[in-house]
C-alpha cells in the first residue's frame, strides 16, 4: 500500500519462493509492504515492513570529475577548474574535495576546508619553487566517489608572457554624426595586462557618451550619439612587465558642413547681372565640400529661384535680374553627407556701376572778410562717369533753404571764392558734384562762420596786479586787453619766472582753462619771489605779454579768522524732533582756518553731517530726537588766532515719562495716586496729566482724569473687591509723553483689623481627660468674615498657654488633659 492510503493492494497469490519482484510502483512514491504464508489450512498472519520505502534508482557515489586544468600558476598561487562528473551516483553533488601531493612525498592532502561546490579554486600560499601535483573528487549523499586524474606536476613560479593584440577594426573608420561607434579587441599577457585608451594622446575617460569596458581577455571603447568632435586618432595600449602593443585607429565623424562664411560680398553689380563671392565653411564635416547651391530672390517677396547646384568656387555670377530691383542671395555648401544651413546677403539693388557722384566730404572754409569767404572742398568718387561740374550752395545758419552762389560751372578747380556776403551774418555752405549721370547728394554743411574781416591778434591785457598770495600760491587779476583783434577772447595764458631764472614757466597750458580775467598760480616754492605776466588769446593767436610791475614774494598772508554767523546760529535754536537742525556760519581768515564743531565740550554725534567748503562750514542732523540738544560750538583756528561761537538747540518733544508712581489710602470705593514731573519736559512746560485706570480682567484703559496740574489724584467710584491697574502720562504742547504703570493691581477693600475676643466661654461637659466647651461670636469681625477659632488652654500655677488647635464653630472638644 502508499504510504498516505490505508488499503492494502495483492501483488502476487502463488509465490513460493522468499522473494517476489513487485512491479507497477510509481518513482518517488513511498510504499509499505506486507507478507503472508499460505497452507493447505489456509493464511497465516502477515508480516510488515517497518519502515516505508521510496522507490527510486539505486545510488551510488559520482564519478570522478572531468578535465581537470591548470587556469594560472604564480611563485605562490595555482589556479584550477574542473568539470562535474559524466555520473552523479543518482544523487545531486554535495561538494567537491580537491587534494594535492608535493612531488617526492607519497600521500595527498586536503586542500579544501569546507563544502565547496564551485568548480574554480585557487590554492594560494604555497612556496615558490616546489612542484605538486593536483587530483579533485566528488561526493553525494552516499559518499565521495573516485579521484580525477591528476595534473601534471606544476611548478610555482611566475608565468610571464608579452602582451599580444588582436583588434576588430581598421586603422581608418567613418561614422555619421549621431551614430555609435564601438572598437573592440582581444588581448593577453601574462601578468595581465594594462589597458589604456587615448584620443589623440589624450587618456579617455568614462561619461555620458563614452564607455569602456574591459574583461580579462576583451576589450571595448563605446561612442554614444557621436559628434564631430569625437573625431581624432585612437589609440589602445595594453602594457605589462614584459612590454606593450598598441593599436590604432583614425575616427572621422561626418556631418554635413557648416554654412559658408559670410558676408556675401558683391565684386560687380549690374542692371542685370552681378558677380557674389564668399568664403568657404569653416567646417566641411570631415567629408570635401563638393559643390555650392545658389539662390536669389526678389527682396520684396518669398519665393525663392535657383541660379546654380553646380559651382564648385566661391564665386558666383548671378544673372537674369531686373533693373532698380533689391535681390537677396542665398548659399548652401554640400559634402557627400548633406547640405549646411544658408548663408543670406543683405538687400543688393540690381543697377548699372555707372552712378552720380558721391557726396564730398564737409567742405573747409577759409579766407574769409566781411563780404566773402573761400569754399575748399576735396573731389569725391565720380561714380563711374568723370566730374563735370561743381555745385556751391550757402545760407544764413538760422534759415533753412539753400541757395546757389553762381551760376557759372565751377571745374576742375576744388576750391570757390564766394561773393557777396552780409557782413556780420553766420554762414554755411556745402557742395555737390555732377556728372553726366546727374547730381550727387550734397556735401555735410560745413562749420558756420561769420562774414567779418580776418582776426588778428588781440592787445595785452591790462593792469595785472597780484591781489593775495599764501606759502605756496599767488592770485592774480587783470583787465581785459582794449583790443580783441576782432575776435572772441578765447581765454588767457599766465606764465611765471623765478627771480634769477632765465626760463618762463607756463601756469596753465590752455587759454580756454583760464577764460576769466583772474587766476591762482599754484605749486611756487615758500620764501622765493616770483615775477608774473598774462597773455590774451583769441582764433589768430597770442597777444604781447603784460607784466605784474613788482617781482611777489611767495610767503602767508596771515589774517585772523572770522566768523560771520547765519541766522540759525545767531539766537537759540528750537527744533521739532524729528526735523533737520542746521547750523553754518561765513570763515574768513588766512590761511583757511581750520574748523571744528563741539557739543558741550565733547564730539557731536556721528550721525551729524558736518561740510567744510572754502568760504565756511554747516552742520546737519537729520530725524532730531530730544539728545541732540545742548550747546553746540563751532571753532576756527588758524596760526594768526581763534574764535569760537555757540548755540543753545533746544529740541522740542513730547515730554517723557512720570517718575515714582505711588498708590496709598486704599478703600472699598477709592484710593490715592501720586507721582513727580518727569525728568525731561520736552523742552515744554507740562501742561496736564492723564490718569487712567483698568480693571484686571478688562483688556481697556478707562480715563479718570486728564486736566490735572497736580502731581496727585484721588481715584473715586470704584467697585469693592475689583483689582485695578492704574497709569499716569505727562502732556506739553507737542503731545502725550508715555505712560508709567503700576506694577501691580490694587484690590478695592476697606482696610482689615484683628476681631473681638470670642463672647460667654464656658464649658458644658467635663471628663477625666477632656472638656467640652462652647462660646459666642464676638461683638466685631475687623471688617472680614472670622475664618476660625484658636483654642488655648493653661495647667493651674502654669504660666503659659499651650495652643490645642483652629476650629471654624463655636465649640471645641478638648482632649489629652
Amino acid at each position: 500500500r502508499e504510504s498516505d492510503h490505508r488499503a492494502w493492494t495483492p501483488v502476487s497469490y502463488t509465490v513460493t519462493r522468499q522473494n517476489a519482484t513487485v512491479q507497477g510502483l510509481t518513482e518517488g512514491k513511498a510504499y509499505f509492504f506486507r507478507i503472508a504464508a499460505e497452507n493447505i489450512i489456509g493464511m497465516g498472519p502477515f508480516t510488515e515492513t517497518a519502515k516505508e520505502i521510496v522507490i527510486r534508482d539505486p545510488i551510488t557515489v559520482p564519478d570522478r570529475p572531468e578535465d581537470l586544468e591548470v587556469k594560472a600558476v604564480t611563485k605562490n598561487s595555482v589556479t584550477l577548474t574542473w568539470n562535474p562528473p559524466k555520473y552523479n551516483g543518482g544523487s545531486d553533488i554535495t561538494m567537491y574535495v580537491l587534494e594535492s601531493r608535493l612531488i617526492g612525498k607519497e600521500k595527498f592532502h586536503k586542500v579544501t576546508k569546507e563544502k565547496m561546490l564551485d568548480r574554480k579554486y585557487t590554492i594560494e600560499g604555497l612556496k615558490e619553487g616546489d612542484t605538486y601535483e593536483y587530483r579533485v573528487s566528488a561526493c553525494n549523499i552516499v559518499g565521495q566517489g573516485k579521484p580525477s586524474f591528476c595534473t601534471k606536476p606544476i611548478t610555482c613560479k611566475d608565468e610571464i608572457a608579452p602582451p599580444s593584440l588582436d583588434l576588430d577594426f581598421r586603422d581608418k573608420l567613418i561614422v555619421r554624426v549621431g551614430e555609435a561607434f564601438s572598437l573592440t579587441g582581444r588581448y593577453s599577457g601574462k601578468p595581465a595586462p594594462k589597458v589604456t585608451w587615448l584620443k589623440d594622446d589624450i587618456v579617455l575617460k568614462e561619461d555620458d557618451r563614452t564607455k569602456i569596458k574591459t574583461t580579462p581577455t576583451t576589450l571595448c571603447l563605446g561612442i554614444l550619439k557621436s559628434v564631430r568632435e569625437d573625431s581624432g586618432k585612437y589609440c589602445v595600449t595594453v602594457e605589462n612587465s614584459t612590454g606593450s602593443r598598441k593599436g590604432f585607429c583614425q575616427v572621422n565623424v561626418v556631418d554635413r558642413p557648416s554654412p559658408p562664411v559670410g558676408p556675401v560680398i558683391f565684386d560687380e553689380v549690374h542692371k542685370d547681372h552681378m558677380v557674389v563671392s564668399w568664403k568657404p565653411p569653416l567646417d566641411d564635416g570631415g567629408s570635401e565640400i563638393t559643390n555650392y547651391i545658389v539662390e536669389k530672390k526678389d527682396a520684396h517677396r518669398d519665393l525663392w529661384m535657383p541660379v546654380t547646384s553646380a559651382t564648385v568656387k566661391t564665386t558666383c555670377k548671378i544673372p537674369k535680374l531686373l533693373e532698380g530691383k533689391e535681390y537677396q542671395i542665398r548659399i548652401y555648401a554640400e559634402n557627400l553627407y548633406g547640405i549646411s544651413d544658408p548663408l543670406i546677403s543683405d538687400e543688393m539693388k540690381a543697377k548699372d556701376r555707372f552712378s552720380v557722384p558721391d557726396a564730398p566730404e564737409q567742405p573747409i572754409i577759409k579766407d574769409v572778410t566781411k563780404d566773402s569767404a573761400v569754399v575748399v572742398w576735396n573731389k569725391p568718387y565720380d561714380g563711374g562717369k568723370p566730374i563735370t561740374n561743381y555745385i556751391v550752395e550757402k545760407k544764413e545758419t538760422m534759415a533753412t533753404r539753400w541757395a546757389r552762389v553762381t551760376k557759372d560751372p565751377i571745374f576742375p578747380s576744388t576750391q570757390f571764392k564766394v561773393p557777396d556776403l552780409l557782413e556780420g551774418c553766420q554762414y554755411e555752405f556745402r557742395v555737390s558734384a555732377e556728372n553726366e549721370i546727374g547730381i550727387g547728394d550734397p556735401s555735410p554743411p560745413s562749420k558756420p562762420i561769420f562774414a567779418r574781416d580776418p582776426i588778428v591778434k588781440p592787445s595785452p591785457p591790462v593792469n595785472p596786479e597780484a591781489v593775495d598770495k599764501t606759502k605756496n600760491t599767488v592770485d592774480l587779476s587783470w583787465q581785459p586787453p582794449r583790443h580783441d583783434g576782432n575776435g572772441k577772447i578765447i581765454g588767457y595764458l599766465v606764465e611765471y619766472q623765478k627771480v634769477g631764472d632765465e626760463e618762463w614757466k607756463k601756469a596753465n597750458l590752455t587759454a580756454d582753462s583760464c577764460p576769466e580775467t583772474k587766476y591762482k598760480v599754484t605749486g611756487l616754492t615758500e620764501g622765493s619771489t616770483y615775477k608774473f605776466r598774462v597773455k590774451a588769446v583769441n582764433a589768430a593767436g597770442e597777444s604781447e605779454p603784460a607784466y605784474v610791475p613788482d617781482p611777489v614774494e611767495v610767503k602767508d598772508r596771515l589774517e585772523p579768522p572770522e566768523l560771520i554767523l547765519d541766522a540759525n546760529m545767531a539766537r537759540e535754536q528750537h527744533v521739532k524732533a524729528g526735523d533737520t537742525l542746521r547750523l553754518s556760519a561765513v570763515i574768513k581768515g588766512v590761511p583757511f582756518p581750520k574748523v571744528s564743531w563741539k557739543k558741550e565740550d565733547r564730539e557731536v554725534s556721528p550721525k551729524a553731517d558736518i561740510e567744510v567748503t572754502g568760504v565756511g562750514s554747516k552742520l546737519e542732523i537729520r530725524n532730531t530726537v530730544h539728545e541732540d540738544g545742548g550747546i553746540y560750538s563751532l571753532t576756527v583756528e588758524n596760526p594768526a588766532g581763534s574764535k569760537t561761537v555757540s548755540v543753545k538747540v533746544v529740541v522740542l518733544d513730547k515730554p517723557g515719562p512720570p517718575r515714582n508712581l505711588q498708590i496709598s489710602e486704599v478703600r472699598s470705593d477709592s484710593c490715592y495716586l501720586t507721582w513727580k514731573e518727569p525728568e525731561d519736559d520736552g523742552g515744554s512746560v507740562i501742561t496736564n496729566y492723564v490718569v487712567e485706570r483698568k480693571d484686571v480682567a478688562s483688556a481697556q484703559w478707562v480715563p479718570i482724569s486728564s486736566s490735572s496740574k497736580k502731581h496727585s489724584h484721588m481715584a473715586k467710584y470704584l467697585m469693592e473687591g475689583t483689582q485695578y491697574l492704574f497709569r499716569v502720562a505727562a502732556e506739553n504742547q507737542f503731545g502725550r509723553g508715555p505712560y508709567v504703570e503700576t506694577l501691580k493691581p490694587i484690590k478695592a477693600i476697606d482696610p482689615l483689623h484683628p476681631p473681638g475676643p470670642p463672647k460667654n466661654l464656658h464649658h458644658v461637659d467635663v471628663d477625666k481627660t477632656e472638656v467640652s466647651l462652647v462660646w459666642n461670636r464676638p461683638d466685631r469681625d475687623g471688617g472680614a468674615e472670622i475664618t476660625g477659632y484658636l483654642v488655648e488652654y493653661q495647667e493651674d500655677g502654669a504660666d503659659e498657654w499651650t495652643k490645642f488647635q483652629t476650629v471654624p464653630m463655636l465649640d471645641c472638644v478638648v482632649t489629652g488633659l
